[in-house]
């Protein structure tokens, strides 16, 4: 099978680390464009840049949006994270060289250059909501659009209870794409919790991996100890997941397809992705909801990713 083509949209951020490592192991990347999100955009871009040197790779960095399309976050993940987005290690400067072209711009010509990419989104929808503004045909180039966010019964993971961190910190910019794409697949943060990775196993991973691995063990400190205080149980691997369905739509065992929206008022609710179960609105489904994927066929590309 011939490795996909993928421009990813992400704000790194400790699990969108893992989904760029995935990436380059098991697809084409054509770029990384860059928001903010779960810490501000200097520092997403120099993280961008510090997976791009530890990669070796050539892959451009585009960045993107600093802020919402409308209002300012109510809140970022440095408490999951870390103040720099990669667990506060220290890294040194990266090499990487950042292209001077916006990303929401850049998304534009790369989806003209190359109309057969998927495009996969693991951060705040901000520079893909800017780049539809700009040129609403762009939907008609993508192949696919994949989506890490929602939470699709309200399972939420931030201060608005119902509403999952990456569509709650730019809703306007969920709403625009979710009206503009006629379909997407939408991974989102309930599937995420059930497909969590027992701990055992991903330290043997790490045991047994190469730099990547190291690099990765080293991030993952803050936003494991979160998670565990927080209750939540096994490693929980986000933008991984999405990145999975990205790769390989074949893993994918169970999905629903249905209108999504987003909440954009709701005093505790703003950014609470609505899902019409029972077609009561008339709207057109917009969004394959992915339930369920193999989960062994996830491991190995994460394993594979890690060098193990």
């Amino acid at each position: 099978m011939s490795k996909p083509l993928l421009l990813i949209d992400t704000d790194p951020g400790v699990d969108d680390a893992l989904a760029i490592l995935m990436a380059h192991e098991h697809a084409r990347v054509s770029a990384l464009t860059i928001a903010a999100g779960n810490v501000g955009l200097a520092h997403t871009v120099r993280n961008a840049r510090t997976l791009v040197d530890l990669l070796g790779a050539d892959t451009l960095v585009y960045p993107g949006c600093q802020t919402p399309l409308v209002r300012m976050p109510e809140e970022d993940a440095v408490h999951v994270h870390g103040t720099d987005g990669l667990g506060d290690v220290g890294f040194s400067e990266p090499k990487a060289v950042v292209a001077d072209e916006h990303a929401a711009q850049a998304i534009l010509r790369i989806t003209r250059e190359q109309p057969d990419l998927t495009l996969v989104a693991l951060g705040p929808l901000t520079n893909l909501a800017l780049a539809v503004r700009l040129d609403p045909t762009l939907p008609q180039r993508v192949k696919r659009l994949v989506i890490m966010g929602g939470a699709v019964t309200g399972l939420g993971n931030t201060g608005k209870i119902p509403a999952e961190f990456n569509i709650g910190f730019d809703p306007e910019a969920a709403h625009v794409v979710f009206e503009a794409f006629p379909m997407f697949d939408l991974v989102d943060w309930e599937v995420v919790l059930r497909h969590a990775f027992n701990d055992g196993e991903f330290n043997a991973w790490l045991a047994a991996g190469d730099q990547r691995a190291t690099f990765f063990e080293k991030v993952f400190g803050t936003a494991r100890a979160f998670n565990a205080k927080r209750g939540r149980r096994g490693v929980i691997a986000a933008d991984a997941l999405a990145m999975a369905v990205a790769i390989d739509p074949s893993m994918v065992t169970r999905v629903e397809e249905r209108h999504v929206a987003v909440e954009l008022d709701g005093r505790l609710t703003r950014g609470a992705t609505v899902v019409d179960w029972t077609a009561r609105l008339g709207q057109p489904a917009n969004a394959r909801i992915v339930m369920a994927v193999d989960q062994d066929r996830f491991g190995a590309m994460v394993r594979a990713a890690l060098g193990a």
